[in-house]
């Protein structure tokens, strides 16, 4: 058996490999330095200044605070223990209704 040699592939690139390796590095921090850069300079779109507590909540998230199912939450609006308040054709409850509910 002999040994072949291996054939190195001409790469149509105007540098040496080393070089073209060490511009796309170069090219990548530059790229993710931008883009750390431009994520710190925008706010969140959900963050809002000043508010220390979550306004709404929606029936699923208050099941899961207080374990306990819908029909239950339907019950408690009946009896005027929890308020709804509809915003368009979705229904909410305040985060003070909820805060109340917790220390009682």
């Amino acid at each position: 058996m002999t040994m072949e040699k291996s054939v190195s592939v001409p790469i149509l690139i105007p540098f040496e490999p080393e070089e073209f390796w060490a511009q796309i590095r170069i090219i990548i921090r530059e790229e993710v330095s931008r883009n750390q850069n431009e994520q710190k300079s925008q706010s969140p779109i959900l963050e809002t200044p000043g508010l220390t507590e979550k306004p709404l909540y929606k029936i699923q998230e208050i099941c899961s605070i207080f374990k306990i199912t819908k029909p239950t939450i339907y019950d408690w609006i009946k009896h005027g223990k929890l308020k709804r308040v509809k915003i368009r054709s979705r229904v909410y409850f305040l985060g003070s209704d909820i805060k109340q509910l917790m220390q009682a």
